[in-house]
């Protein structure tokens, strides 16, 4: 007989999140503890996390990290960006050595600024550029690989299991209002650094447990709009999905949970407001390319919040829970309650059902 570990267990890779309402501060420590419990649902080929937050004294610059092969990679790339940004700071992101995580590349941090007469030049506002660059330098820099773009928030990956991808970024002396963290299982998908999730681009951010079964026609849509797929694993196509429905499109969160979790034709026919019906016809017929199915529990970062989605058939685990003005969503209890062991009641929402979180507003991040 096998025992446990030693079999595929086709519904692995864990993800836990927790943000607080109010703003306040979260050491990266308490994400990385809520990995533990979780451990079998990974196998050591990938984990990360994301923080918000996390930098404060640059929150108005974008937090550009990037993973590089060499050093030759890494001078040809600041060139690249020399020409498109102000780079305020550049600097190694601190790890610590562990025996767990090996063959690491070169781990850097970019703190950059949009030249204003480039923006100009090529006709594009900040963040559209900034989409643009990242693009530009995963599908054409050799041996460079941007992993986080946002304003004042990162994502922090590697092979190897979550809680020690914590410990080896040393995520314990950074401080955040909300924290992602995914440990990995791959099943169709290479594992490698820049694999790994979160996947980001600006300063949304995916963890996924589960399989896409329409990557091929979502990657396919996505792409026509500037999008390229470069890192080798279906999630990160849901990454772009989010930023062309919300930053380019301008639908609510709503909205796009309702595209790439759609609910079926009978219940949109079911529902009792000719508005829902109307809306959730338009958004299956315009979007209906970008419809995501498989088996999937994601949480969607964000600048100031979280969100929580499962497919509509709710094929994956993920359970949410509360205590004061923290929110906890995670792959199993045991990881919430070991981030908050008196959290109130713990519940698991219905298929296609998003649970969104907001920080306060008012609340300067």
């Amino acid at each position: 007989m096998k025992l446990e570990g030693e079999v595929r267990i086709p519904s692995g890779c864990a993800i836990a999140a927790v943000i607080s309402r109010d703003g306040k501060k979260m050491t990266g420590e308490l994400i990385t503890n809520a990995m533990k419990p979780m451990h079998d649902r990974s196998n050591g080929l990938g984990g990360g996390f994301a923080g918000y937050g996390i930098y404060p004294e640059y929150r108005e610059l974008y937090a550009l990290h990037i993973f590089f092969d060499d050093r030759t990679a890494r001078e040809n790339c600041e060139r690249f960006l020399e020409k498109r940004f102000e780079i305020v700071q550049s600097e190694i992101i601190p790890t610590r050595k562990i025996p767990a995580i090996t063959d690491e590349p070169i781990i850097w941090r970019y703190f950059v600024a949009p030249l204003k007469s480039v923006l100009a030049s090529v006709q594009l506002d900040e963040k559209a550029f900034v989409a643009e660059t990242v693009m530009k330098i995963n599908s054409e820099a050799e041996g460079a690989y941007v992993f986080s773009s946002g304003k004042n928030m990162g994502a922090f990956k590697a092979v190897g299991f979550p809680e020690d991808v914590g410990e080896f970024y040393k995520l314990e002396e950074y401080e955040g209002y909300s924290w992602t963290g995914h440990g990995r299982y791959p099943t169709n998908t290479p594992g490698w650094w820049g694999g790994a999730h979160p996947f980001t681009l600006l300063d949304y951010s995916i963890i996924h447990n589960g399989e896409i079964s329409s990557y091929d026609a979502n990657r396919r849509y996505i792409e026509m709009f500037g999008y390229k797929c470069t890192l080798q694993t279906d999630t990160e196509v849901m990454t772009y999905i989010m930023d062309y429905l919300l930053r380019v499109q301008s639908l609510t969160l709503e909205e796009a949970s309702a595209v790439i979790a759609a609910p079926f034709w009978s219940t949109i026919a079911n529902k009792p407001s000719e508005e829902d019906r109307r809306l959730n016809t338009y958004l299956r017929t315009v979007y209906s390319s970008l419809l995501v199915t498989g088996p999937f529990s994601i949480v969607f970062g964000f600048t100031g919040g979280l969100m929580a989605l499962n497919d509509r058939l709710k094929l994956r685990s993920m359970v949410v829970g509360e205590k004061d003005d923290r929110v906890f969503i995670a792959s199993e209890e045991a990881a919430i309650r070991t981030m908050e062991p008196d959290v109130g009641e713990i519940r698991a929402p219905f298929g296609g059902e998003p649970v969104i979180v907001r920080v306060k507003e008012g609340v300067e991040l």
